[in-house]
């Protein structure tokens, strides 16, 4: 009965000195960047500040977080989600996830945003690069669509052919 209560004794020490060394707290989900946690910060004081939730979106991105990315995105407020360069982020987030099918229509809603208008000038809020970008991206995620493709991961030599016939016809506009 004595090395019972022994026993017992010495595994409950070495339980409390396992759960006081932290080594069964998890590991972070991001890397430990400096560039991140202020971001976080600003994003929380301004929720509804389109260029900081694309910075942030961004640094997700970057820290190869595509699911924070797109969390965020899809939950930021109305100013800052219906912004045309966060829904291009929210689409690369998507493609990056492997659901091309859902980042097709996102990115088409932002080339028919940013399409030049009467006076031949984009839509306020898109430049040209953008606007290059995401009739790029569209194009290819047609052809991805197209060939049953989501994610590029998943099948590079599909995802291969989809690009090349996205990318063969070369078009020039002249003025």
């Amino acid at each position: 009965m004595r090395a019972l209560a022994y026993g017992v004794t010495v595994m409950i020490g070495i339980g409390a000195l396992w759960v006081l060394s932290g080594t069964q707290r998890s590991g972070s989900v991001l890397p430990v960047t400096d560039s991140i946690r202020p971001l976080e910060a600003e994003v929380a004081m301004q929720p509804d500040n389109p260029a900081t939730t694309r910075m942030l979106a961004q640094a997700y991105l970057d820290a190869l977080q595509p699911g924070l990315a797109r969390v965020l995105l899809e939950s930021a407020p109305g100013r800052a989600r219906a912004d045309v360069r966060t829904r291009h982020i929210l689409a690369r987030a998507l493609l990056d996830l492997g659901r091309a099918d859902l980042a097709l229509p996102v990115e088409v809603g932002v080339v028919n945003d940013c399409q030049p208008r009467a006076s031949d000038a984009l839509a306020p809020g898109c430049d040209s690069v953008l606007f290059a970008s995401a009739v790029r991206r569209t194009s290819i995620m047609r052809e991805m669509v197209a060939v049953g493709v989501t994610d590029v991961l998943a099948h590079p030599e599909a995802s291969l052919i989809a690009y090349e016939n996205a990318t063969r016809e070369a078009r020039v506009r002249l003025e």
